[in-house]
């Protein structure tokens, strides 16, 4: 045991990668956190207490097998580790920055009940994975024998793409639909890149193309191409769609100019980034420099434009959220992280109507948080009286996101849907009522995390191999 590189969470305290002083990162879309360096990334995973049962990996969704990889790393063996890494995770750069880590991995990581500080699995993962890319372990899939099937998805963003890796690593001819001019999804265009900057997201992209995937990009299913073709073309269809439509709000004023969604105003500031032409950020609506900002929501998008709004240069920025801190649903990280950049956080605090067209203020109701709802989370309940005007140049409502209407859009009656507009379909199959169409991801769970919805994708096409597979047998009997 003298040798062992482990446990050395007694002696080694918790040490994140060093974060860029918040008056340089608000000058630019880089990421806000520097790489680990060799000895550090192996004196941190050296903390692993390596426990018996491993929180951490029953609490996250791929279940990665955290224990193993931080072993290796304490050891140096790194390509090792990025094998153990990989091999339940298709993304796991992506996550090891974008995870809500606090929530999941870390949030359970047992050493921390004994007040040593949880390991720091997020930072970790990423400097794996950034590892192997730098020393070319990360290859095109190349199957062993290709197969005469072909699955097309609709949808490249992480549940459409994790399955399309997992089934050309089987064979399977694969073509993703997409109506961006980029594959990626909200990895692309919605989340900024200060958060996961885009060359990650695009080596990805020619990853799966150099591993023999085809991407048809602005490619709309109902308008370029039906989905009645789809099935017709392809031996199965995997729906992986996300869900884009916002959430609306509300109240006197709500449709006033300088009103604006979130998904809006983020894509247009990561096409500004990517160096594309944006209409809508040249003529300042969708642009929050000199301008007074009100976001109204307290989940990560609303982080993400919070922070965005002051890298744009608003004069000041506000979080409204109804409850307070510790209700609210986004990570802790993120708001710490907004704190130290400048933007002010507005507890119990909702929006009543708004003032000006274009508009000037928003009437904000204070709140309190009284009995629990059916969830168990506290309900916020206005206070009699308690209004003000807080100033406002630009509005963004980042309340969440709900399903588009499928069935109609695609002209699809029998494509069956649960109340909320979420696709039916198994959680562990992706499997649907009709024949040889799946579904992934957010459509099927409503907004929910990156990392899900590659759980999502791996387990829809493993289901699908599984089917094909029989079918096949059958075939040949």
């Amino acid at each position: 045991m003298a040798n062992d590189p482990m446990l050395k969470f007694v002696t080694v305290g918790r040490d994140m990668p060093e974060k860029r002083p918040p008056n340089l990162r608000n000058q630019d879309f880089d990421e806000i956190y520097a790489e680990y360096a060799t000895a550090k990334a192996a004196e941190q995973a050296s903390r692993c207490s390596q426990c018996g049962v491993p929180y951490c990996q029953s609490h996250c969704p791929l279940h990665n097998n955290i224990p193993d990889w931080l072993r290796m790393t304490a050891e140096g063996r790194l390509k090792e580790a990025y094998e153990i890494s990989q091999a339940t995770n298709t993304f796991p750069e992506i996550c090891g920055r974008i995870c809500p880590q606090d929530r999941l991995c870390e949030g359970n990581c047992v050493i921390e009940s004994s007040g040593h500080g949880t390991v720091t699995i997020g930072s970790v993962e990423k400097y794996i994975t950034d590892t192997a890319w730098d020393k070319g372990w990360v290859v095109p899939a190349t199957p062993k024998q290709e197969r005469d099937e072909s699955v097309g998805i609709i949808g490249a963003g992480p549940g459409g793409l994790a399955a399309a890796d997992r089934l050309r690593r089987a064979g399977i001819q694969v073509t993703v639909y997409d109506r961006y001019d980029r594959g990626g999804g909200l990895m692309t265009y919605g989340i900024p890149g200060f958060k996961l900057e885009k060359d990650v997201v695009m080596r990805r992209m020619e990853q799966l193309e150099q591993s023999g995937v085809t991407f048809r990009l602005n490619c709309t299913v109902g308008q370029d191409i039906s989905f009645d073709e789809l099935r017709a073309n392809h031996t199965a269809v995997i729906i992986a769609t996300g869900v884009y439509k916002s959430r609306d709000l509300g109240g006197p004023g709500s449709g006033a100019t300088g009103i604006e969604r979130a998904i809006d105003y983020l894509t247009a500031s990561n096409r500004q980034c990517f160096g594309d032409t944006v209409p809508d950020f040249d003529n300042g609506r969708l642009n929050a420099n000199g301008k007074s900002v009100v976001v109204i929501g307290g989940g990560d998008t609303a982080m993400d434009c919070v922070r965005t709004a002051i890298r744009q240069g608003a004069t000041s920025v506000k979080c409204l959220y109804r409850r307070d801190r510790a209700n609210m649903p986004g990570s802790q990280r993120e708001v710490a992280n907004a704190e130290e950049e400048g933007v002010v956080f507005e507890w119990l605090s909702a929006p009543k109507g708004f003032v000006g067209d274009p508009v000037k203020a928003v009437r904000v109701q204070q709140m309190r948080l009284g009995a629990p709802d059916a969830t168990g989370r506290q309900s916020p309940e206005e206070i009699e009286g308690a209004e003000h005007d807080e100033p406002a140049d630009l509005v963004i409502k980042a309340l969440g996101f709900e399903p588009e209407d499928l069935p109609t859009l695609w002209d699809q009656p029998d494509l069956s849907v649960t109340r909320w507009g979420t696709i039916k379909a198994e959680f562990t199959s992706g499997r649907t009522a009709m024949p040889g169409v799946y579904a992934v991801g957010d459509i099927v769970r409503g907004a929910s995390l990156v990392v899900w919805a590659i759980r999502d994708g791996r387990d829809a096409a493993d289901a699908l191999l599984e089917d094909l597979n029989s079918a096949a047998q059958v075939a040949a009997e």
